[in-house]
């Protein structure tokens, strides 16, 4: 989870270098969700004479019983991460089964407070690509190169047209008004990671 902590990751630079003394932190959530981190990077920081105070917390890593209390907070922090996380999933969950919308907008469709709304504009290439790929059987090379020919833009506003963009299109759900949610899934609270969704939590689908 650090790696990606730009910041975090500049100070901790600065105080190995010796051009910090001592970091102020409100308290053991803000610094890290993970126990075994916040107990490893304050120990590193210990080593180069670099003490942490949690003002919050009322933790100073320079007092004697400070790792002690600090692995107890930092245990708590990590249980309330935790809880959060799953209350956070359960009410996605809640909304989702409601017809929710979680996503960003896509070609014909504009995504508005949660809401699927028509564009026109973009309605209107869908239609064509369906009608030429259903009717006139016509492949999904030939139908980006006429896109492109006649003009047609993609959401992001380019011309240049895939075959595997035209592809995507089709095989979406949700151009035949089904909404399917939870493609992906966190498997790990900590990370935040997101992964594909092979069948390791239920999909939420409504037709």
């Amino acid at each position: 989870e650090t790696s990606k902590r730009i910041g975090f990751n500049e100070m901790m630079d600065e105080a190995f270098r010796g051009n910090i003394d001592l970091i102020l932190t409100k308290e053991v959530s803000r610094f890290a969700r993970n126990t075994v981190d916040t107990l490893s990077y304050t120990r590193k920081l210990k080593e180069h004479g670099v003490g942490v105070i949690f003002t919050i917390d009322h933790i100073d890593t320079r007092d004697p019983d400070g790792e002690f209390r600090l692995t107890i907070m930092a245990s708590i922090a990590q249980e309330e991460s935790h809880k959060t996380s799953e209350r956070v999933k359960w009410g996605q969950k809640r909304r989702m089964e409601q017809g929710v919308v979680f996503g960003q907008s896509l070609l014909g469709y504009d995504v508005n407070k949660g809401v699927l709304q028509v564009n026109p504009s973009g309605a209107e290439i869908v239609r064509l690509i369906f009608h030429k790929y259903g009717e006139e059987q016509v492949s999904t090379r030939e139908i980006a190169r006429f896109l492109e020919e006649t003009g047609y833009r993609t959401l992001r506003g380019s011309t240049r047209w895939k075959s595997s963009s035209v592809l995507k299109i089709l095989k979406n759900e949700k151009y035949v008004g089904d909404l399917v949610q939870k493609k992906t899934y966190t498997p790990d609270y900590l990370t935040h990671e997101k992964r594909t969704n092979r069948g390791q939590v239920p999909m939420i689908v409504i037709r």
